[in-house]
């Protein structure tokens, strides 16, 4: 998505579309699975019906039974998803005002709402050319005063890995599964790469917890009329899910696959992130938030905080059983493979290729990305020569700099692909200072996990 100025159709649809409702949500456990929905309403003119379904086959019946007898928990849980999935909806017309019908919200609660949906919907305000500031973009009013308190819950020691289909989600996998750990792989809307990695992985689809989320089409036509539309912290609106699934399997922590280079703004200077709802900034907000407004039970974490990508990538690199069915490429995911054109996969390319040597990855992305020069202008937003990093989940620029000049180390000039032979000539070759087995301090993973990560780094 290119950035574009409109500002001018922002104030014409906040006006048009003053209010927007989030009117209802139902949640249901049946023999199949449970069911929910989620009713939002922009005006008298658009009502929005998202579903979500999480088919219950390879749950174990005394955790469903758990959870069907804990129901002030199961519908606090779903009304916050709904909060979440509200963002997808509101976005069309950024209506200058929402509406909670189905559920009180604390002041504390609707000021945690709103810095999410300000920063997490920061590159969208950022690529729509979108003037606005923290306070006066929204204002949420919920129309239910009853307060509801937090539910305890008690859950295995079991952890549910979240499975997206690239690099990062199968490094923790490995690690944890050779750590003897009781883990089940947990994958939103299941397709190619990320059912694949699982069977790499030796689980098969009833060890898997699946959910099905499902985008109102009414949604896709408004965004054909043009109507507003752009980026959503997705991580965010995943989180959420998370302890739906951890209620129903029984499985106490979710250990997320987010590194400490989501940390990073994507435009210097700002908090304008792409990643946020990956930083670790949102990781601590959303534990907060769950441990005082819906369950002090739960243990949401990213496993991999403690390591850079260059940690990640030197790991995986030695998982040779995913490097044919990993994908981390999102235009490819329909089609589960490598567009060759994107920033994550140039990303990829850089960041596997001091490890898995240019050629072997070159042939595992089916792209030799690094000899391409229509690559060019997004191997200069990478690397820091151009003004911003891409949209796009990838590392930091000093990650990208330190692989880059790892290859350049390993290699003679003349062996060099296109791309690194014009870095080169701009950068030069130096030493590059990176530690191995160092550990970023920011993170909230548990002291018997953490001996893992470092056992790993070995």
């Amino acid at each position: 998505m290119q950035k574009s100025d409109h500002s001018d159709l922002y104030q014409r649809l906040r006006q048009e579309y003053p209010v927007f409702e989030y009117q209802h949500y139902s949640v249901e456990v049946t023999p199949e699975g449970v069911y929910m929905e989620f009713v939002f309403n922009l005006g008298s003119r658009y009502t929005f019906r998202p579903k979500a379904f999480i088919p219950v086959r390879n749950l174990q019946p005394e955790s469903l039974d758990y959870a069907i007898n804990q129901p002030g928990l199961l519908n606090n849980i779903a009304f916050n998803i709904g909060m979440i999935e509200l963002i997808s909806y509101w976005k069309a017309t950024c209506a200058p005002v929402i509406k909670v019908k189905p559920a009180s919200l604390t002041p504390e609660q609707v000021n945690w709402w709103k810095k999410l949906y300000f920063n997490g919907m920061g590159e969208f305000f950022y690529m729509n050319s979108l003037s606005v500031d923290a306070d006066s973009f929204v204002e949420i009013i919920p129309e239910v005063t009853d307060q509801s308190g937090t539910f305890p819950v008690n859950l295995s020691e079991g952890i549910l890995v979240p499975l997206g289909g690239g690099k990062d989600s199968v490094v923790t996998l490995e690690i944890l599964k050779k750590g003897n750990r009781d883990i089940m792989p947990l994958i939103m809307n299941p397709r190619g790469a990320t059912v694949h990695s699982a069977t790499a992985g030796g689980f098969d689809n009833d060890d898997i917890f699946s959910i099905q989320r499902n985008i109102d089409p009414l949604l896709l036509k408004l965004n054909e009329q043009g109507f507003l539309n752009g980026h959503t912290p997705f991580s965010a609106m995943l989180a959420f899910y998370t302890l739906m699934a951890a209620l129903l399997s029984g499985y106490r922590h979710i250990a997320l696959s987010n590194e400490s280079s989501a940390n990073e703004a994507t435009v210097p200077g700002t908090k304008i992130n792409h990643q946020y709802s990956k930083s670790f900034e949102f990781e601590s907000a959303f534990r907060d938030y769950c441990n005082k407004y819906i369950s002090p039970g739960f243990n949401y974490f990213s496993f991999l905080r403690p390591l850079g990508e260059l940690q990640i990538a030197k790991i995986f690199s030695g998982l040779k059983q995913y490097h044919e069915v990993f994908r981390s490429c999102n235009a490819g995911s329909k089609t589960d493979s490598w567009c060759g054109k994107c920033p994550k996969c140039l990303f990829t390319s850089i960041i596997l290729s001091p490890f898995a040597g240019i050629r072997e990855t070159a042939r595992m992305l089916g792209h030799d990305m690094l000899n391409d020069p229509e690559m060019q202008d997004t191997f200069d937003e990478l690397c820091g020569i151009a003004e911003n990093k891409p949209f796009e989940c990838v590392g930091t620029i000093d990650e990208v700099n330190n692989a880059l000049q790892m290859m350049l180390q390993q290699h003679r000039p003349e062996e060099l692909p296109l791309l690194l032979k014009k870095y080169e000539a701009i950068r030069g070759r130096f030493n590059p200072e990176v530690n191995f087995s160092a550990l970023n301090s920011e993170h909230c993973v548990p002291p018997q996990l953490l001996n893992l990560l470092k056992e790993a780094l070995q």
